[in-house]
């Protein structure tokens, strides 16, 4: 049986150092115990060559990133459904063969 408890109040405070970053790369990277997902900017160099700048490294739970993929989901749905739907260029997926720990 459960009882309903009231949602407690949120308040949302910038710690002193926070910023917003723009990120077209996002990189994960898998664990038993966490998700850690490095943001950063891609620039081509050149036809050839492409660098990724990193500006951020985020560590998550696996529940955090359960919750994250949640509400990312929700709302790429409805982006998609009042502006059409995304399309993703082809790539091939360049991750590690083995095992992850």
């Amino acid at each position: 049986m459960s009882q309903n408890h009231p949602q407690p109040r949120l308040n949302l405070v910038q710690a002193p150092g926070y910023r917003d970053t723009y990120a077209n790369s996002v990189q994960i990277r898998v664990s038993v115990w966490d998700f850690h997902l490095v943001f950063g900017q891609a620039n081509p160099e050149n036809p050839d060559q492409l660098s990724i700048l990193n500006h951020q490294g985020i560590y998550l739970s696996p529940q955090q990133a359960k919750a994250l993929w949640n509400i990312l989901g929700q709302n790429l749905a409805q982006y998609e459904q009042a502006f059409g739907e995304l399309k993703l260029e082809p790539q091939i997926p360049d991750f590690p063969m083995g095992t992850v720990n």
